[in-house]
């Protein structure tokens, strides 16, 4: 009897034990939640040691994005965009937008919303100090006709070099596969991208035009 007491409550204890990090979990998810992206991204900037610990964070979060980002940020898939050297603030507004849905990709969806305060802050800490790989342009006069485009149009939110600003995307140096389906997924209202400065001004472009931005942009450096 005294054996079979102490057994029970020897396999009490046992699961009590597996399942309290299970219990801890949702409580610990619901803290992350609160903590304020911004404000915390703000103290990351004004203390070097919280940067340096976050980029590390950021750094070990990358290694699983590098599978379709690739190495240090530089995509080796024409279709999955280049993170390296991105505009840190704006990189963490696009994270908040997946998490939220305003922007839509079921994968990228269910990645962020896993993510840690943290981790994000990290991730984008890292991504933005890595170097994009330049990539000349194959068809030169081509380019040229998108330069003459992008010095009418684009500059005005892009700046003259391409790479934006907290709330603009760098754009110069971006895969071409990727700054093709963008431009046409805003152009096209597909839904899955919408803005209310690039939707407009894409719907202006003709499908020569996007093919000549296209070539420019990706061969910026």
């Amino acid at each position: 009897m005294i054996k079979r007491t102490a057994l029970a409550l020897t396999t009490a204890l046992m699961a009590a034990l597996v399942t309290l990090p299970t219990m801890a979990q949702p409580a610990k998810a619901r803290a992350t939640a609160k903590v304020d992206l911004d404000a915390r991204f703000s103290e990351a900037q004004s203390s070097p040691k919280l940067a340096e610990d976050l980029y590390k964070v950021g750094r070990k979060v990358a290694a699983v994005c590098a599978n379709c980002h690739g190495e240090g940020g530089t995509s080796t898939k024409p279709s999955i965009p280049n993170l390296a050297g991105q505009n840190p603030a704006y990189l963490l507004e696009q994270m908040r937008q997946f998490a939220d849905g305003r922007r839509r990709n079921e994968f990228m969806e269910g990645m962020i919303r896993a993510m840690d305060s943290d981790e994000k802050i990290g991730m984008v800490l890292f991504y933005a100090a890595q170097q994009v790989a330049h990539q000349p342009t194959a068809n030169p006069a081509l380019a040229a006709k998108g330069q003459e485009y992008f010095e009418k149009t684009c500059f005005r939110c892009h700046g003259t070099s391409g790479r934006g600003n907290a709330q603009i995307a760098r754009i110069a140096g971006q895969q071409p596969d990727y700054l093709r389906l963008t431009l046409h997924r805003y152009r096209d209202g597909t839904g899955v991208r919408a803005n209310s400065i690039m939707t407009p001004n894409t719907k202006l472009m003709s499908d020569a035009d996007i093919e000549a931005v296209v070539a420019y942009v990706s061969s910026m450096p």
